[in-house]
């Protein structure tokens, strides 16, 4: 047990920016193909916080050509190389399922000053 400990504790360690529900992120992911490795970035706004510790996960949702995309990403995995914070979204829910049934500016979170 404590050699789990010891791991998590280690992994724990590495510094994730604060991100809350409704906030629009920048995902910067390590994408291997073959032998080369390149970053992707995925921007959206997170619906969902799951979790704790170093299962910790966020999902982030976006529209991508008319389609609504959503992407789950571990907080601590090591693929994920930075997380931005472009703006800070002001909700009164912990989970915005609800923006999966809207479109356009019904789907929009108002930004917190």
């Amino acid at each position: 047990m404590d050699l789990i400990k010891e791991l998590n504790k280690e992994v724990l360690d590495r510094e994730v920016p604060s991100v809350e529900i409704g906030d629009t992120v920048r995902v910067h992911v390590k994408v291997t193909e073959g032998s080369r490795e390149r970053i992707q970035v995925f921007e959206g706004t997170v619906i969902a916080r799951k979790h704790g510790g170093i299962e910790e996960t966020i999902t982030v949702r976006r529209i991508s050509y008319g389609v609504g995309v959503e992407k789950v990403f571990p907080l601590h995995s090591p693929s994920i190389s930075k997380i931005e914070v472009v703006r800070n979204g002001k909700v009164r829910r912990a989970k915005l399922y609800y923006l999966r049934g809207r479109v356009g500016r019904s789907a929009k979170v108002k930004e917190r000053l």
